[in-house]
């Protein structure tokens, strides 16, 4: 596998995005005294992806900082290359570049009530991307060593772009037989950071509550993750009409934490260089800092 300096775990949020800057960044340099090698964040219609890894760059020392992902929809290769190269210079080897493509309904190409420009055929598009950010001239300081690259890749031909153009792949909301798979397709060298959901709640009832919320959300508005589970056979009794067991239980580890460091270990015996951990919550609007603990506790 490929040389890994995030660390076998790590952590992965959307929750910084309806955060006060003063709140992520006591947030981070916390995150980072607890021993955590990475700390993934994703991009919504919040802070976007540039001012959010500057935000917490910025506060903290060590940690390694990625993108998961930032959205190829929202800005033209030229700004991403721009961006990429300043904060790998302003903090060398501290940044991941996660890139990925916005996906829509595809009739009416909308989110979260806001039409979306289109993006194109998802592999294609990519490459096109990363030729597009290749190209664009330099005209300021560049980094030494380069920021490092991984796409959102769930399909085998993604997959395979991701160990072709950049450092590795990082599947989201996939179980632990789609690790199988992308570590079979990308090859032993590329890196594979996966990421993982969990809650923290030994009352099963309550946790597998918030755990079909956050797949059957998925499922209903993600076209693609859909997709993606019907490849790993999962059919229309897992799919359609809201999550069942079978499928709750594949995409989110819930339970005591033994339960969590079972998952992480399967993920990584399938061939898993990193697994960053998404805490779920019955209120996704707070950070889970006590929750974030406790997984310090006993993961790192």
């Amino acid at each position: 596998m490929t040389n890994n300096d995030l660390g076998q775990v790590g952590l992965w949020t959307f929750a910084f995005e309806g955060q006060p800057a003063t709140r992520v960044r006591e947030a981070a340099a916390e995150l980072e005294e607890l021993g955590y090698g990475a700390l993934w964040f994703g991009e919504g219609l919040g802070r976007d992806t540039v001012s959010q890894a500057w935000l917490l760059l910025s506060a903290t020392q060590r940690i390694v900082v990625a993108s998961g992902i930032a959205n190829v929809a929202y800005r033209d290769p030229i700004a991403m290359a721009a961006a990429e190269r300043a904060l790998g210079e302003a903090f060398p080897g501290r940044y991941v570049l996660g890139l990925g493509g916005q996906r829509v309904d595809a009739v009416s190409g909308v989110f979260d009530g806001y039409p979306m420009p289109p993006v194109g055929r998802p592999v294609p598009m990519m490459r096109g991307y990363l030729d597009s950010m290749d190209a664009v001239p330099a005209h300021g300081p560049m980094p030494d060593p380069a920021p490092r690259r991984v796409l959102a890749a769930l399909g085998p031909k993604m997959l395979e772009l991701a160990a072709e153009r950049t450092w590795g792949a990082h599947p989201y909301f996939v179980p632990v037989e789609h690790t199988v798979q992308a570590r079979q397709t990308i090859g032993p060298d590329a890196f594979l950071g996966v990421e993982q959901a969990v809650v923290l709640d030994t009352d099963l009832s309550r946790a597998r509550e918030v755990a079909r919320a956050h797949v059957t959300g998925y499922v209903e508005a993600a076209p693609h993750q859909e997709a993606s589970m019907r490849r790993l056979g999962f059919g229309d009794a897992d799919l359609v009409g809201g999550a069942s067991d079978r499928l709750v239980d594949a995409i989110v580890a819930y339970g005591d934490m033994e339960t969590i460091r079972k998952r992480v270990q399967d993920h990584l015996n399938a061939g898993a260089d990193h697994v960053c951990l998404q805490v779920l919550t019955a209120d996704p609007s707070t950070l889970p800092m006590q929750q974030w603990r406790e997984l310090a506790t006993a993961m790192l």
